[in-house]
């Protein structure tokens, strides 16, 4: 039985929502074969960081390339503006997709090797990556896949209600990305009187507050002394030059930090670096400054006051995918900000915090068993199962290159 578990993306943002399952399988003594799969040297750094001396026994690593000159040629031209070797790497390895019995996934690209090039033997298993409310987490791709681990009640539901997923390719098993940091001490600055917000916008130009209010926020906050700011973004803000939104067509410059911002004692800048997926930056801040990502759920594990950008002027109130909005005070006008953290603070006690308490337990299901155990004991019964039902030629099929057996450092 050969289990893969893939890490495709530019970022490493989502190697703590599956790794922590692989490796609590690995720890069950199975028969099975585990593979890491990585397909750049950031994330093969991020998983031996993780997975450290487990890489061993049960448990290799492979490292996906693009093999073919026209994937090659193809990544170059396009990868400023889109992450083409994402979906090319499929094509250029495909002895090694048949060669598995399941495939374990954060992300939705892999679908392709069904829909595209016939993979139907191969049991694909999302374990998504946060727990947050956009639309494009409950589209219909999500009922493609043979088996959906989410983390609470409100994933679950909403992928039926809205996704079409049948309710038996469902199992709530928390959220394994807690078991790595949930307990991880915050990092930025030093404790002071002063309350440290962090500022957490997302990349997508249609939601995001970066693009039309990011530096007037960054002013406000370089111009008093009232707070710290911890500017920390969505890891893929400011990867690209350009950022195209795929869930609704957007192509958007987020241009970059000014040196004043940069230079200001008030500011701490992070634009992507390890700490920003690590939970430290959540983990550290007294307040929450954001409009649409996740993070805002990994925020709430301990309910703080929050605060939400909406530079869209949005019809929220009532929208499912707004949902994390009623934890704090919105404002649509960056004049408002100060009033907004004020509000927040002030009413958290009273108002806010049994809002957010409610929010989380929703959206998470939690006990004293870690969830990365929960999530392993689905994916060794789907692979059973798989391995039964599986035609006989596919395992017999070569690998086209030798596994390599380390990792970078």
């Amino acid at each position: 039985m050969r289990i893969g578990f893939l890490f495709n993306h530019d970022q490493i943002h989502q190697v703590a929502h599956s790794l922590p399952i692989a490796l609590a399988l690995a720890r069950t003594q199975t028969d099975a074969e585990i593979i890491l799969a990585t397909t750049n040297d950031r994330l093969e750094a991020e998983v031996a960081r993780l997975a450290g001396d487990r890489l061993t026994g049960a448990v290799s690593h492979r490292r996906l390339t693009l093999n073919s000159p026209l994937s090659k040629a193809l990544a170059r031209v396009s990868g400023a503006i889109a992450p083409s070797a994402k979906l090319l790497v499929y094509k250029d390895n495909l002895d090694f997709f048949r060669s598995l019995d399941v495939l374990v996934v954060a992300e939705k690209t892999s679908l392709v090797l069904k829909s595209r090039y016939g993979l139907d033997h191969l049991k694909i298993i999302h374990t998504r990556h946060g727990a947050g409310d956009r639309e494009i987490g409950f589209n219909p791709e999500s009922a493609r896949f043979d088996h959906v681990l989410v983390s609470g009640e409100k994933v679950r539901d909403r992928l039926v209600r809205h996704a079409g997923v049948d309710p038996r390719r469902i199992t709530i098993v928390g959220y394994p990305k807690f078991d790595l940091y949930g307990d991880m001490p915050g990092l930025g600055f030093p404790d002071d009187d002063r309350p440290v917000v962090l500022y957490n916008p997302h990349v997508s130009p249609h939601l995001s507050s970066w693009y039309r209010w990011g530096r007037q926020i960054l002013d406000w906050f370089a111009d008093q002394d009232e707070y710290r700011l911890i500017f920390a973004p969505h890891v893929m803000l400011f990867e690209r030059p350009l950022v195209v939104s795929i869930d609704k067509l957007r192509l958007a410059r987020p241009g970059g930090v000014q040196k004043r911002h940069l230079a200001s004692p008030n500011i701490l800048v992070d634009l992507g670096s390890r700490a920003s997926t690590t939970m430290a930056y959540t983990n550290r801040a007294d307040i929450y400054l954001g409009d649409v990502s996740s993070q805002v759920y990994e925020f709430l594990l301990r309910p703080r006051p929050c605060v939400f950008a909406d530079a869209h002027r949005t019809v929220w109130q009532g929208d499912p995918n707004y949902a994390h909005w009623a934890a704090g005070p919105v404002f649509d006008d960056v004049a408002d900000l100060g009033k907004a953290l004020a509000r927040a603070r002030k009413q958290q006690g009273t108002i806010f915090r049994p809002i957010q308490e409610q929010l989380f337990r929703y959206s998470f299901d939690l006990d004293e068993r870690p969830s990365s155990e929960r999530a392993a004991d689905v994916v060794a019964r789907i692979a059973g199962m798989a391995e039964r039902r599986r035609p006989e030629p596919f395992s017999m099929l070569p690998l086209r290159q030798p596994v390599p057996q380390r990792l970078v450092g």
